[in-house]
């Protein structure tokens, strides 16, 4: 019997509220796996009542009791690290070593989390005027909730939960109704750690559980990680209803190779960037922009390492890539693919129609390469999200970041080169809010913000590190006087 997953409210699973439920696929398979709940606007109230009422007391929990809840957190996700990887797989189609990974992710987060009681310290000056005092101090807002994507069903939750109940918020978890088992079972996990009840909580569901978080009136901070239209909706919806926004939305992240960059490394880094998680990661390295003779000395390089990887199910410890999500996806990117073709590109590396022996119902597409990609075909513009690479020359490195500069997102841009002088440049005059120099995935660590510029970012503060402690706090600025000769009378 098809497991049916709960919502966890108050410190208890309990069904939805609403009737309709969706299937939960494995995209290696194409079959059922478990059914979610599509959601209700009654979930959503039921979790914000419980979050507003554990709020009244874990706000003035002091900060080194609430993180001793996080250390216990990372422990448990230490603990059980292969049973949670093997079910992302299952449910995600990443391979298990890029499970394994995102795990590594979260934990990162829970750990600078865990710094909480000094990254609340604020400023104090003394003697501002006579006798007179002022400082900051940061306060919890209340409820936050976080609306997650399919692609890291683990991680990007922990980009923003540690964060906000360490400063002393309740909070909701949304996880992706295509991929909600990992976080269903981190919470049966975590309920060992024996937090108040009501401080954490999850409600699944699909745009009708979205859209009464982002209208609750109990909830003043929304985080947000998928595509840059739904990004933009979530931000326009939760401003509109007084709320803190802060939406990541779509990526198409390019990678400038210069003459002088070492061919081998950097041909095996590009590729498992392009091609790692399927291509559904918003760093993945979409397009490879050439620097003059550098197209001639890699672009066959790149054709065969993607010939080398072997795709199929991630759980199976040879295989480097898997499935994309969903059967529509897997459409929508076969038809990204032949529009480009339609537009002038050349076809180096077809990854359609592939079979793989035994799941021949999954959702697969191989490494597909692009050559000569036209900047005005919407093969180019549009984030296809999956393995597929653009390949795009120039003449000049100030071409390849006019190019990037160009272009309506701005999540993350890479330079392969030798030259210290190129990597400056680039760095400096190009407009992405992750640069990578020498590197594939300019992923941050946890103790940086996870940056994003133009339409791949909505709002003002990112999701981890000191941003993510600034969006979860508001400031009070206190100035204060006390008159020696007023406490003589007492």
């Amino acid at each position: 019997m098809t497991t049916k997953l709960k919502n966890y409210i108050n410190g208890q699973w309990v069904e939805s509220k609403g009737s309709t439920y969706l299937d939960v696929v494995n995209p290696a398979t194409g079959q059922s796996i478990a059914k979610v709940p599509a959601g209700s606007s009654e979930d959503v109230r039921d979790a914000a009542v419980s979050a507003s009422e554990a709020y009244k007391a874990w706000r003035n929990t002091p900060a080194t009791q609430r993180v001793q809840y996080l250390y216990k957190m990372k422990q448990v996700l230490e603990a059980n690290a292969d049973e949670l990887a093997e079910i992302c797989t299952n449910e995600c189609g990443k391979t298990i070593a890029e499970s394994k990974g995102e795990i590594i992710r979260a934990i990162e987060n829970l750990e600078v989390a865990c710094g909480i009681p000094t990254l609340l310290q604020s400023p104090f000056s003394e003697d501002i005027a006579t006798g007179v005092d002022e400082f900051m101090i940061r306060q919890p807002l209340g409820i936050g909730a976080s609306i997650s994507p399919f692609n890291f069903p683990i991680m990007i939750p922990f980009w923003f939960m540690p964060y906000a109940i360490a400063c002393g918020n309740t909070y909701i978890v949304k996880p992706s109704e295509k991929v909600p088992m990992s976080m269903t079972r981190i919470f049966e996990l975590f309920e060992s750690v024996n937090l108040p009840k009501g401080v954490l909580n999850m409600v699944h569901g699909g745009r009708e559980t979205v859209d009464a978080i982002l209208e609750h009136p109990l909830i003043p901070a929304i985080s947000f990680v998928g595509s840059t239209p739904v990004a933009k909706h979530v931000y326009q919806t939760g401003t509109l209803n007084g709320k803190r926004v802060q939406a990541q939305g779509g990526a198409k992240n390019a990678v400038v190779v210069m003459p002088d960059a070492d061919e081998d490394t950097t041909v095996r880094i590009i590729a498992d960037s392009a091609f790692g998680c399927a291509g559904q990661r918003c760093l993945a390295a979409s397009v490879v922009v050439t620097v003059g003779s550098a197209a001639e000395k890699i672009t066959q390089k790149l054709i065969l390492s993607a010939l080398s990887k072997k795709t199929g199910n991630g759980l199976d410890s040879n295989v480097e890539m898997g499935p994309v999500i969903t059967k529509e996806s897997k459409e929508r990117i076969e038809k990204l693919i032949q529009v480009g073709i339609d537009d002038g590109a050349e076809l180096l590396l077809d990854g359609r129609g592939i079979k793989i022996a035994g799941l021949e119902d999954g959702f697969f597409i191989g490494p597909t390469i692009l050559g000569n990609v036209k900047e005005e075909s919407q093969a180019y513009k549009t984030e296809i999200f999956g393995p597929v690479l653009s390949i795009i020359n120039v003449d000049t490195l100030e071409e390849a970041i006019e190019l990037i500069n160009r272009n309506r997102y701005g999540n993350s841009a890479c330079i392969f080169t030798r030259s210290g002088a190129a990597a400056r440049k680039f760095r400096h005059d190009t407009l992405a809010g992750n640069i990578g120099v020498n590197i594939g995935v300019a992923a941050p660590m946890a103790f940086f913000p996870f940056s994003g510029w133009k339409e791949s970012f909505f709002g003002e503060l990112h999701g981890q590190s000191a941003h993510a402690v600034e969006f979860y706090t508001q400031t009070k600025v206190v100035i204060e006087r006390w008159n020696e000769e007023w406490s003589r009378k007492f």
